[in-house]
């Protein structure tokens, strides 16, 4: 494992136990990030403004020497990517290259007698850190955290010079590393600092994991927790060291354990148990209860660290007649999501990818998502972990094993994987295979290396192939397998239903399916006919049916939840339309079996799987003889100009096994008419909710949508900003052609393309705003399009974060 990337170092004899202590608390959290709170001892400083980037237009042995005059580069804040990119279309080869990010640091005097780090969430896919003109070794991988101890290179009180020099060649470095190049992946890497940075100071001695692990949740009177830490000191202490656990709800404090520790020099592990915890709630998918611990390192009688954890009560198992949850049987209904995003690559700020999550569970109904193909940001996880929604989690790669030292690597970054994220509730599985490889004696290792930090979940590997002998010889816990044999004329269907499987020995998942039906070769753009959107849905409600339908069936991850950059495969503007939403997280047509998929009691739902549109390419007869409708009602009545059309119920003949199956209804109208579509839901008699979709274009506007009405002004801060022409009902008018232009006052800056082809994307897009640094007041967004009136909206920013001078 690699904690530290460099050698913890020695320090003098007087930084011993009489300093150990210092004098004011923060909270180190289970996303790596300290929060502030009173006590006593370590502090975080974000790095995330303030940086230079150099590029690569210059030698990088100048580029990272402390006096190299960095006065006329770019300032820039991180997350950040080091080539500018639109939405589409992105050039593999502008990345492919080594860039220098610089940043003058002044270590805070306070920090006088403690040690500190620099922390890395992430950098793509290489990176070389140097400090004052220290190289410090290579971190090769992109997906999973890094540190550096700096004591002793950044003097406390003065101003010291951090270089970065990032890495976006193709190497052998997972998932990279195919003779084929950066064209044989299916995903884009563009290179960064895409995650944050942070200056950490802690004293001499300090915790520097904890693992939190619930035991016999399902039994009240041995419900406990497990709690191993690891301390590391740079010199051993010469007073009594103890641990004291304290998990707490709230105010309220729930148990409290504590073990006497004799630690040496370097890492010592302890471990302490927390029991009595019979009143303590169970974390689910409904119900994602979380608890606080606090572990506290104390030397003598004086605290001088504290780590916190989040903690959620969960017994979470697949076996061979499905998944179960606290003892209860779950149907796995979830999506695949890639971290990609338009503009930026992979370099988002923390609330953007906890909208991802909201949107996931919130709005698209999933129980489940797979973090394909690699480890993904922290950030996310947390939201996960809040929201309910389970992670299979997997290590880095893409159809591709490389030699041993790229295999020393894979088992590295697993291990990475399970030391950051084994303590979280939503965390319920490891992939610990390459996707879509087949045996090789990695997995193996993988596996060992993974259950030797973490015995207590399940392993799996999504698999593209099968036979007898994969089933019987299957290296890991859960037989994952990625399925694209469905098509909505039911000519094929889940493979599972034509296998042997008295030879299925393992539990089963479908880890990918529908994608871009038939094998990868029919994208869905929002630009396709509305036959195709359709068709989407049809086929996803397809493949959750029949998985559903079957037994030993854990559930199904349909691929994909929105679309993405790729150079692999059958591609259109460089990307792969395969997502239920576009690569701006909006939703298509062929998401509305996912949205319909909620209790009534929680928001009633109707969602047809269509646009109720008639102007070209739109059909003039409408959406035909069998529209589907999505919907969580028991019944819908269908009204056309006000005139009762049709009743119609759920089709729970072809789609029972759904919660939630879908309606379908003949909406062919007579050319030329273009009628007023009004659909009530009403659920056990009662009308819950109504729809009402304009065939005329009068009274058609640009409507312009903030994700967020309040931001914090540090420069990182973001949110997105969709704009979409819709009719006088609000309903979504699709194949909308023109050049929309954004326009932004106030302390913020727009991350998008301005003008945007609206037609480009089927009449919809986005942008993000980003703050600026110590900035407040109000940001004001204007859209414009022509033959339509300006749609505006406003976002409060308000300054609160500090940062090392």
């Amino acid at each position: 494992m690699r904690h530290s990337e460099i050698s913890r170092r020695n320090f003098l004899a007087a930084a011993a136990a009489g300093t150990l202590a210092a004098t004011t608390w923060s909270v180190v959290g289970s996303a790596g990030t300290a929060r502030a709170a009173n006590g006593a001892d370590s502090r975080l400083y974000p790095l995330n403004r303030r940086w230079r980037f150099i590029g690569h237009d210059v030698a990088e042995a100048d580029a990272v020497k402390p006096g190299f005059n960095d006065g006329g580069y770019p300032e820039v804040r991180l997350p950040h990517t080091t080539v500018p990119l639109s939405w589409h279309d992105w050039d593999l080869t502008s990345w492919a290259n080594r860039a220098v990010y610089r940043r003058k640091v002044k270590r805070p005097s306070e920090t006088s007698g403690m040690r500190v780090f620099l922390d890395f969430e992430g950098a793509l896919t290489a990176a070389t850190v140097t400090v004052n003109g220290t190289s410090l070794p290579e971190h090769l991988g992109g997906y999973l955290p890094f540190n550096h101890e700096v004591t002793d290179l950044l003097e406390p009180g003065k101003e010291g010079v951090v270089a970065v020099t990032v890495d976006g060649t193709w190497r052998q470095i997972p998932p990279d590393g195919r003779s084929g190049g950066s064209t044989s992946i299916d995903f884009m890497e563009p290179s960064g600092l895409h995650r944050q940075v942070s200056l950490r100071a802690v004293p001499q001695m300090f915790i520097s994991d904890v693992w939190a692990s619930p035991a016999d949740v399902l039994d009240s009177a041995k419900r406990r927790i497990d709690v191993a830490c690891e301390i590391d000191a740079a010199v051993a202490p010469s007073q009594q060291v103890r641990l004291v656990a304290r998990l707490w709800d709230g105010s309220t404090k729930l148990a409290e354990s504590s073990t006497d520790v004799t630690p040496g020099t370097g890492t010592t592990k302890a471990g302490l148990t927390l029991n009595g915890l019979s009143a303590a709630k169970l974390w689910s998918v409904d119900s994602p209860k979380l608890y606080d611990l606090f572990v506290l390192l104390y030397v003598g009688d004086t605290p001088v660290h504290r780590f916190r954890r989040r903690v959620g009560f969960r017994e979470a198992r697949f076996e061979t007649d499905g998944f179960y949850l606290n003892g209860e049987k779950l149907q796995i209904f979830g999506l695949n999501r890639h971290e990609i995003y338009p503009y930026v690559g992979m370099s988002m700020p923390p609330r953007v990818h906890r909208r991802d999550a909201e949107i996931l569970r919130e709005e698209l109904n999933c129980n489940m998502v797979r973090c394909s193909h690699y480890p993904q940001s922290e950030a996310f996880l947390d939201a996960c972990d809040e929201l309910g929604l389970l992670v299979f989690e997997e290590l880095p790669g893409w159809q591709y094993i490389g030699g041993t030292a790229w295999q020393n690597l894979a088992v590295g970054m697993a291990e990475d994987m399970v030391v950051r994220d084994r303590s979280r509730p939503s965390v319920v599985l490891w992939g610990a295979r390459i996707n879509e490889t087949g045996d090789s004696g990695l997995h193996p290792k993988c596996d060992e290396a993974i259950k030797a930090l973490d015995p207590t979940r399940q392993t799996t590997g999504a698999m593209n192939q099968y036979s007898d002998a994969e089933l019987a010889g299957f290296d890991h816990d859960v037989f994952s397998y990625n399925d694209y044999s469905t098509d909505p004329m039911n000519s094929n269907t889940l493979r599972l239903r034509t296998w042997d499987t008295t030879k299925l020995v393992k539990p089963y998942l479908i880890s990918e399916s529908v994608g871009q039906f038939p094998n990868f070769n029919q994208p869905y753009l929002r630009t396709s006919s509305l036959t195709i959107q359709q068709d989407q849905c049809m086929i996803h409600a397809q493949a959750h049916e029949q998985a559903a339908a079957m037994d030993i069936c854990s559930g199904l991850l349909g691929w994909v939840a929105w679309d993405y950059p790729s150079p692999f495969g059958k591609i259109t503007k460089g990307m792969k339309w395969s997502g239920i939403s576009d690569i701006f997280r909006v939703p298509k047509p062929g998401a509305a079996i996912y949205t319909s998929q909620v209790s009534p009691q929680v928001r009633p739902v109707i969602a047809p799987a269509f646009h109720w549109d008639f102007t070209s390419p739109s059909p003039a007869t409408g959406p035909g003889a069998n529209a589907m409708i999505c919907s969580n009602c028991d019944t819908l009545k269908i009204y056309l100009d006000g005139v009762l059309k049709a009743t119609v119920t759920p089709d729970t003949t072809n789609y029972g096994h759904l919660a939630f199956p879908p309606s379908f209804a003949n909406l062919t109208v007579t050319a030329g008419t273009r009628p007023e579509l009004r659909i009530d839901g009403y659920v056990s008699g009662q009308k819950v909710v109504t729809r009402t979709f304009s065939g005329s274009t009068t009274g058609d506007k640009l409507s312009l949508k903030a994700d967020d009405t309040s931001l914090t002004g540090d420069g990182s801060d973001a949110t997105r900003v969709v704009f979409r022409v819709v009719d006088v009902h609000g309903s979504p008018r699709p194949y909308t052609a023109g050049d929309v232009t954004v326009d932004i006052t106030g302390p913020g800056v727009l991350v998008g393309d301005t003008p945007f082809d609206l037609g480009a994307n089927g009449g919809v897009g986005a942008v993000w705003i980003r703050t600026l640094p110590a900035a407040s007041g109000t940001i004001k967004v204007t859209a414009k399009l022509a033959g339509y009136p300006d749609a505006t909206a406003s976002i409060a920013v308000a300054y609160s974060a500090a940062e090392v001078a």
